[in-house]
């Protein structure tokens, strides 16, 4: 099964280890390193699981839950039964909180998908108006906690705006 691994921080808190080494002169861990790029989730995977499929890691913005969905909608598209989804963020180490105000707490979420699911997914119209009425309001909770949290309440319809895009869920089911 292929998988889509999505980020918007990656590794912050192993790069910033790597940074505190190199600021103090200490030699750098070659595995620590190697682990601190994006796509070394996938990597991993791909090796623990023996998968000789594709894995795509996407660095996103705070609409990856959106990119790394149309992604696996691509790869189901092009003939696979299933695509598993997976977004994860750290809390990031202190001294970069000033900046990176998006992730409460670390989390991880994996998705199943296949064809014929029971969302839509499309950018919504009209959306420049909306996007400047929800960017001063940011979310409660990250992007992927609230889809969770839809599909927990069976919201039949919900929209996810940033500064750049304005997202349209739609149940079809």
């Amino acid at each position: 099964m292929p998988l889509v691994f999505a980020s918007r921080h990656g590794e912050t808190t192993r790069n910033f280890g790597l940074l505190q080494s190199l600021a103090a002169a200490e030699p750098l861990s070659p595995t620590a390193f190697g682990l601190s790029v994006h796509n070394a989730i996938a990597g991993q995977w791909s090796i623990i699981r023996r998968e000789t499929t594709e894995s795509v890691a996407l660095s996103v913005e705070d609409d990856g839950l959106e990119h790394a969905f149309l992604e696996a909608g691509l790869l189901l598209a092009g003939g696979h039964p299933e695509v598993l989804v997976v977004l994860a963020e750290e809390r990031p180490p202190a001294p970069y909180l000033p900046w990176i105000d998006d992730v409460p707490f670390s989390y991880a979420a994996a998705f199943r998908l296949r064809a014929g699911a029971d969302w839509r997914l499309e950018t919504a119209p009209g959306a420049d108006a909306s996007r400047q009425a929800a960017a001063g309001a940011p979310q409660a909770w990250p992007n992927t906690l609230n889809l969770l949290r839809h599909l927990a309440l069976q919201t039949p319809t919900w929209r996810h705006a940033n500064r750049a895009r304005q997202w349209l869920w739609t149940r079809s089911a």
